[in-house]
């Protein structure tokens, strides 16, 4: 087993320090498979303003290696990510054989129209099906909305957990 990495440090604006964002892991193939794989719901937590953890659930997909997902600016999420972008999600097939994978990470959000729409428009068809695709995506790639990318720094796993 290789040497930990140091834990997550916040600098005194409240970012995170640039050594923990270097500290990028890659999702496996059958990570990715599994993320992508049906109308899974990942559920995301995050630090409220107050220190105390929540956690929510969120509809995402898979892209570029990264988990991405809508959420308006000013709900608890949007806004805990921009105070803090340390979150973990979780995602859970709750059927035997049971399995599930937890991703540790660093979000980024972006406010693009286009990144927007085109997350938006690729959960809404993902989620609701291709022909309500386009709808979700005009319903949720608007101003006042965030796309959230989360960096993974610690990906783990456990497939088929009762075989």
């Amino acid at each position: 087993m290789g040497p930990r990495a140091a834990r997550p440090r916040l600098t005194v604006d409240g970012t995170v320090s640039p050594s923990y964002r270097g500290l990028v892991e890659q999702l496996a193939e059958d990570v990715i498979a599994f993320l992508s794989e049906g109308t899974r719901t990942g559920m995301l937590g995050y630090l409220a303003s107050d220190g105390r953890p929540l956690v929510a659930p969120v509809w995402f997909i898979v892209d570029n290696g990264q988990v991405a997902f809508n959420t308006g600016k000013d709900t608890a999420k949007g806004r805990a990510i921009a105070r803090d972008p340390r979150v973990v999600m979780c995602v859970d097939d709750p059927h035997p054989p049971y399995s599930f994978v937890q991703i540790q990470g660093v979000a980024t959000i972006s406010e693009d129209p286009q990144d927007l729409l085109d997350i938006a428009t690729r959960t809404g068809g993902r989620y609701m099906g291709a022909d309500r695709a386009e709808e979700f995506g005009r319903r949720n790639g608007v101003p006042g909305e965030l796309v959230v990318r989360i960096a993974p720094t610690k990906v783990r796993n456990a497939f088929e957990l009762t075989n």
